[in-house]
């Protein structure tokens, strides 16, 4: 094995760091390592290095440096952004058991656990239920929406099968709800956070290398963008907080980062982050390029390649979520019969790096998302996710379907018998 190139299919999950971004990360390890709270030169070298990511990000975003807060990952910004306004709420005198949620019922657990947790607080709920094709009806959020109705939550692609939600029709039914509170009887107080309701996250952290992240053209206001799914390093993320939204701290400490997240800036990830960003927009705003498009169009057409090449050589495969409305590397297939798991144990033997689901859903049996569209047992517990990086080449998916076909024939033969 040693000497064979290893073909990562598995960039849902994490990403590798570009050399770029770990060039732009290697001064603020060892040199200019201050703390950014300190007074000395290299804790303003380090506080100013701070300062220049957060307004390059905010740049792209086209908002204000002020609307970015840096977070040590995904979970921890879904969980600022839907714990944060239930306590901003609580501190105008709302009760949790007043307010009412809307999520779907393929979100990624740091948000499904939110409002889990929320629930047993007496919250309301509303889970809308996604089609076959794992997309929500942008009629069904309409009635479901309430007076009393605070946050919707609604992922922008989904980390397992990649399909897109139509987040623009989804904020242009927020906004309506939101006139329609603001001209009638609320069910809930006036205070200056309500004024705003329902107000709109959205989970991006799958978007980030594909889709149009224009916030203004989104509609959105709160953001979560991580770095990890865009060659950039673990443990850095950013919730984008709309001027205005009020939200409170969920963590407790200096007061760092406006306030809403305390704790020494993780100075090296931060810098990384924001050139991570910057190489993967190529330093436009974060709506549709052309290069961007052009990129994404040449994924489809080797990730269309791949499903093709599976449905000819292992025509038992089913496809899960849409094709069309989907991420452009996403492939997410079920295999009647095989076990998923040690489907992928063979792959990697053979350097094939890739996933039954999302890592993490560590515990459960089968992909809960995957059953979220109706799928059969059988095929919920036979899921493989392929998520393609910018290496991948056509030969590389030549040798995976071929290893594929092999492994699982194996497999059939040794149920049958």
């Amino acid at each position: 094995m040693k000497g064979k190139r290893t073909i990562y299919l598995d960039n849902a999950a994490t990403t590798p760091v570009r050399k770029e971004v770990l060039e732009a990360m290697k001064p603020y390890w060892c040199e200019s390592f201050g703390n950014p709270g300190s007074i000395t030169k290299m804790g303003i070298i380090a506080k100013q290095a701070v300062k220049k990511a957060r307004t390059d990000i905010a740049t792209l975003l086209s908002r204000r440096p002020q609307e970015v807060v840096f977070t040590s990952g995904g979970t921890e910004s879904n969980n600022l952004a839907i714990f944060g306004v239930v306590k901003s709420l609580e501190a105008e005198g709302v009760k949790v058991s007043d307010m009412h949620f809307i999520t779907t019922n393929i979100e990624h657990s740091s948000i499904t656990e939110c409002f889990l947790e929320l629930a047993k607080k007496g919250a309301k709920v509303d889970y809308l239920k996604v089609g076959e094709n794992g997309i929500i009806e942008t009629r069904d959020l309409r009635k479901t929406l309430k007076s009393n109705t605070v946050l919707v939550s609604i992922g922008y692609a989904n980390n397992e099968i990649g399909v897109i939600q139509p987040i623009k029709e989804i904020a242009k039914e927020i906004r309506h709800a939101r006139k329609c509170n603001q001209g009638g009887t609320s069910a809930l107080s006036r205070g200056s956070t309500l004024v705003s309701i329902p107000l709109f996250h959205t989970d991006a952290s799958q978007a980030g290398l594909y889709l149009n992240l224009n916030v203004n053209e989104l509609g959105v206001d709160l953001m979560t963008l991580d770095a990890q799914k865009i060659y950039g390093p673990k443990g850095i993320c950013l919730l984008f907080i709309k001027f205005g939204i009020k939200i409170s701290p969920i963590i407790f400490g200096g007061g760092q980062e406006m306030g809403l997240r305390s704790g020494t800036e993780n100075v090296p990830l931060i810098v990384g982050m924001a050139k991570a960003l910057e190489i993967c927009r190529q330093g436009s705003a974060f709506g549709m390029s052309k290069s961007l498009a052009l990129a994404n169009k040449k994924m489809i057409i080797l990730r269309n390649y791949f499903w093709h090449k599976i449905q000819k050589e292992i025509p038992t495969a089913a496809l899960n979520g849409d094709l069309e409305n989907r991420l452009p590397n996403n492939l997410n297939i079920s295999i009647p019969g095989i076990d998923s798991e040690f489907t992928v144990l063979c792959l990697d033997e053979k350097r094939i790096i890739c996933s039954t689901k999302s890592a993490c859903r560590r515990d459960e049996a089968g992909s809960a998302i995957v059953r979220s569209l109706g799928k059969s047992e059988d095929l919920v517990k036979s899921t493989l996710r392929f998520s393609l990086g910018e290496d991948i080449m056509q030969k590389d998916i030549d040798f995976v379907v071929n290893n594929l076909k092999i492994i699982i024939q194996k497999q059939l033969k040794q149920t049958i018998n």
